[in-house]
């Protein structure tokens, strides 16, 4: 008799981890979804309560997990600026003892770990495009440092438990990842251009525009991270995933704007601080090991999510404040009736 594999998915109600979690779903296994609510929203994973399959468990993995599962994907951490700064103490701990916990975990019951890491880890980097053996140009003491810092010692953790225990680990480096299921307003480029623009607001851009970065549509990463989970155990990461494609955010807007017909117009606030200028990654080991790299292109990516938010905006219109999720953050950003 065949049995499906159990697997945790740590902040699976999130952006990433509820597309993770229909994934696994739907290649048969048994999930375990675990999230504590601070930046993410049980309306993602809303579809799924009633899959004999999959289970959620409100948890902090700041504190010790005791379940029994085949394989962990340890997604779980605030990824937004506006989140992660919201509070810095919290975000590091979610980082390194979240690791801790789950490293943990996967010791004793001699499961497979992946660990979502991400392109952060390069801070503003000083080589074009990022390759994993470049080791990255950091502020440790900065705005931003509680997620960069945390995330690169989430990477030491992971690999000690590899060379002292010989755990089963997969690091991935997520770049700029978008597509349905954002938030509103977790401040990354791609939603608050979409918000803004359906809203015909000015569209706002820190800097002067020509600063770069590479989106990756949601779905070409999830293919990717499944692969890597699966690959062989030698296959351990750190592995770049993103899209190679390098784009303007002065264009990114200006897609935007042509896209969803919006009568905005942009404007220009000061940059803010230790901000990359460039970002791009070097998938060439990703393409190599896992025979994997992003098919659907930026415009396509960006119709499907602009579709989502739509749907979103108009939704929350017609909510009463005390109803809506996401009356206490959206102050500003999204007004309830359009």
């Amino acid at each position: 008799m065949f049995l499906s594999k159990r697997i945790l998915v740590t902040g699976g109600s999130g952006f990433l981890g509820s597309h993770l979690c229909e994934r696994l779903l739907e290649e048969g296994a048994e999930v375990l979804c675990v999230d504590n609510f601070y930046c993410s929203t049980r309306s993602n994973i809303e579809h799924l309560l009633g899959h004999k399959r999959f289970e959620l468990l409100r948890h902090d993995i700041t504190f010790p997990l005791v379940v029994e599962v085949d394989e962990i994907y340890n997604l779980a951490c605030p990824a937004s600026p506006i989140h992660y700064q919201r509070d810095p103490v919290q975000t590091l701990k979610t980082s390194v003892h979240g690791a801790i916990n789950m490293l943990g975990l996967a010791k004793r019951l001699r499961a497979k770990i992946f660990q979502a890491s991400t392109s952060e880890v390069y801070g503003d980097p000083q080589i074009h495009p990022q390759t994993e053996t470049y080791w990255g140009n950091v502020n440790p003491i900065g705005l931003r440092s509680c997620y960069d810092e945390g995330k690169r010692a989430a990477e030491t953790l992971f690999f000690d438990y590899h060379r002292q225990h010989r755990l089963r680990i997969k690091v991935a480096r997520i770049f700029n990842t978008y597509g349905p299921r954002m938030h509103p307003n977790d401040g990354r480029v791609v939603s608050n251009f979409i918000v803004q623009a359906l809203l015909n607001k000015p569209i706002t851009i820190f800097g002067d525009g020509g600063q770069t970065r590479s989106f990756c549509y949601v779905d070409d990463l999830i293919e990717g991270i499944y692969r890597l989970m699966n690959s062989p155990d030698e296959l351990t990461g750190p592995l770049n995933m993103g899209n190679p494609g390098e784009f303007t955010i002065r264009e990114l807007a200006e897609k935007v704007i042509e896209l969803t017909g919006s009568g905005s117009h942009i404007i220009y606030k000061p940059l803010p601080h230790d901000d990359p200028v460039r970002r791009k990654p070097d998938i060439g080991l990703a393409r190599k090991e896992l025979g994997w790299s992003p098919v659907i292109p930026l415009e396509e990516g960006l119709k499907k999510t602009i579709v989502y938010f739509d749907k979103l905006l108009g939704r929350l219109s017609n909510l009463p404040d005390s109803a809506s999720e996401y009356a206490e953050i959206s102050e500003g950003v999204m007004p309830l009736k359009r």
